[in-house]
């Protein structure tokens, strides 16, 4: 139990999520068992800091029916704390603990993908060349969508694109 102390005392738990990139439902069960941790210790330390001992011999001299103190007394030693089985509680924390790991995994996966895919969309804006010395038959090699409208728009006789003029005005009066 104190190696279980220890080692939950050193987790920073202020900057966990953000070192291991949590977010969404990850983070809020994270946070969740943080709060469900500190309060569990807090409730042990309360408890531990508490008298255990009772001084029945104090009590029997302040109090005049020794016989009340007596079925006390009896009652107390006869007392014993109810055992709980927490095997229940700790293969729920390990599944919890898997799943947290299974989805940290996933989110990792995730953002590792979405990182190569922005750091290929960076260095090709870094490389690209400004539009202005772009030819015609490179823009339509990239985008065969824009030829394809330009030839549906010639075969209806509109040699305007629509909203051109709106945009950049018109021009005819010059």
């Amino acid at each position: 139990m104190a190696a279980t102390r220890s080692a939950a005392l050193k987790i920073d738990w202020a900057n966990l999520g953000h070192k291991l990139g949590l977010k969404g439902s990850t983070a809020q069960a994270l946070a969740s068992f943080k709060k469900r941790n500190d309060d569990a210790r807090r409730k042990v330390q309360l408890l531990s800091d508490q008298p255990q001992k009772i001084d029945f011999a104090h009590y029997r001299s302040v109090l005049k029916n020794s016989a009340v103190i007596d079925d006390i007394e009896k009652q107390f030693s006869a007392f014993q704390p109810k055992k709980y089985d927490v095997h229940r509680q700790l293969k729920a924390i390990d599944a919890f603990e898997a799943q947290a790991l299974k989805s940290a995994e996933a989110t990792k996966g995730k953002v590792d993908a979405e990182l190569q895919d922005l750091e290929k969309t960076l260095k090709n804006i870094e490389t690209a060349r400004p539009f202005e010395d772009l030819t015609v038959d490179e823009v339509v090699a990239a985008r065969p969508d824009i030829d394809e409208r330009v030839t549906q728009l010639v075969s209806k006789g509109r040699w305007q694109v629509p909203g051109y003029k709106e945009k950049f005005g018109d021009l005819s009066v010059l």
